[in-house]
């Protein structure tokens, strides 16, 4: 084992042994080295005549560039697009990150945590977590309405054993006793398990009620209390899209600091709360069981999170960190992402007014949903990738099938006055095969 590696495993021995305990393999040998990263920033701070450490050109006391691509982006100086990132993500964004979380999220006020590290987006985000916290056979809970790409990361990448329990009951709550039970298994079988919470939830783009989320807490708080180490992550990707009653903010802040045996990871990001899912933009908080601030333990988390960004990527892009900078500074950010919410909020009500108008109660039954970007209908009579294909073929209507009874409907991407169109043509599809 790599020196600093085990430094970084003996303060976590020290401060929290049970976070240490819930590092793989990978994540017990992870570190981040005192290499080219470490003497370019000394470099940085002191060589006042010639700086040779940097593996950029650079051409009249800047990084060089070419004009055909700068002048597209003439408002932004060169020096904050064109060189590499730190491996951390720009200081500056993450401090106003770290700011939005906390103005956005109650429950962490007064919470320590670590400074939100850059990732290049959510599933970059989740892989760190998968590398840094799970060995093969490890279980992952997850409700049996989730994002199949959890299945490649963790499992088929990872070697993860996902464990599913129903995401609603009979009635159409999220079934926490099923989540309970579920946990409680693992935690038994194993003694050490990741939960998952996605919420909103994609596909079902539902995100519990505040007893729901609190029960949910309570359950992991439990299992803790019984002896079995939680990696707790919560999938934050559509934060923010909360058009009724429900949780308004991430349980992250609830799980942060609750109990030794809890380590609370949020991945969140730019990508879609501010509508640049292209800018690859995000985020990954940790925050231990310890109600006092234990920065021993966050610097050593944020270490190896760091190594794995700068072994499997080196770090992440420069000019869409600057970009939401700039959005976040800006006067007329907060006016312009209401406007837009109000525009996904019409979406997701008009959806629902639509499906509960009756006319199409034989075909489909449809799953609770109140955020986020998703809905799914549960088909009655046909069978749903047949239904998929044939409305893409006769119709040229696209709708994803993800088991063979549910057909996912991405409201987010369809103009309100046409939801009434959409589902007239997928009731029609449905008669077609029936």
């Amino acid at each position: 084992m790599n020196p600093l590696a085990a430094e970084l495993n003996e303060s976590l021995a020290q401060h929290s042994p049970h976070v240490l305990e819930m590092l793989s393999d990978l994540g017990k040998n992870l570190f981040f080295p005192k290499g080219i990263l470490t003497q370019s920033a000394e470099a940085k701070e002191k060589a006042n005549k010639f700086n040779a450490t940097i593996g950029i050109a650079t051409e009249n006391g800047g990084p060089m560039y070419l004009s055909c691509i700068q002048d597209k982006l003439s408002s932004f100086d060169p020096k904050d697009i064109y060189p590499y990132a730190p491996p951390a993500g720009k200081p500056e964004l993450r401090a106003l990150w770290r700011e939005k979380m906390l103005r956005e999220n109650p429950s962490q006020v007064g919470k320590h945590f670590s400074s939100p590290i850059v990732t290049n987006a959510l599933t970059h985000g989740l892989s760190i977590v998968a590398d840094m916290f799970v060995d093969k056979g490890d279980h992952l809970i997850l409700p049996d309405m989730l994002w199949g790409n959890y299945n490649l990361t963790f499992g088929t990448c990872s070697g993860a054993i996902v464990k599913k329990y129903p995401t609603f009951t009979a009635t159409g709550g999220y079934d926490v006793d099923a989540f309970k039970a579920t946990l409680q298994n693992s935690a038994e079988e194993k003694g050490k398990v990741i939960v998952l919470l996605n919420f909103p939830n994609n596909p079902s783009g539902y995100t519990p009620t505040v007893a729901e989320g609190d029960a949910l807490v309570a359950a992991i708080k439990e299992v803790a209390e019984a002896g079995c180490n939680v990696v707790a992550i919560t999938d934050d990707a559509y934060f923010g899209l909360f058009y009724e009653d429900s949780l308004k903010e991430s349980l992250f802040g609830k799980l942060a600091n609750l109990h030794p045996r809890i380590l609370a990871v949020k991945l969140d990001g730019a990508t879609k709360e501010e509508f640049v899912w292209g800018f690859r933009t995000g985020f990954i908080t940790f925050a231990d069981g310890n109600e006092y601030e234990n920065a021993p333990v966050m610097t050593a988390l944020e270490k190896k999170a760091m190594g794995i960004i700068r072994a499997r990527i080196s770090n992440c892009p420069h000019p869409s960190q600057t970009f939401v900078i700039e959005a976040l500074r800006s006067p007329e950010f907060l006016k312009q992402k209401e406007e837009k919410f109000q525009i996904m909020k019409g979406r997701a009500l008009k959806t629902k007014e639509v499906l509960n108008s009756g006319k199409y109660d034989a075909a489909w039954d449809y799953y609770p949903f109140n955020s986020g970007y998703f809905m799914c209908l549960k088909l009655k009579t046909v069978d749903a990738e047949k239904l998929r294909v044939h409305l893409l073929d006769k119709y040229g209507v696209g709708a994803i099938s993800t088991t063979k009874t549910d057909l996912r409907i991405a409201f987010s991407c369809i103009a309100e006055q046409d939801i009434p169109e959409l589902f007239d043509i997928i009731y029609k599809g449905v008669q077609d095969l029936a």
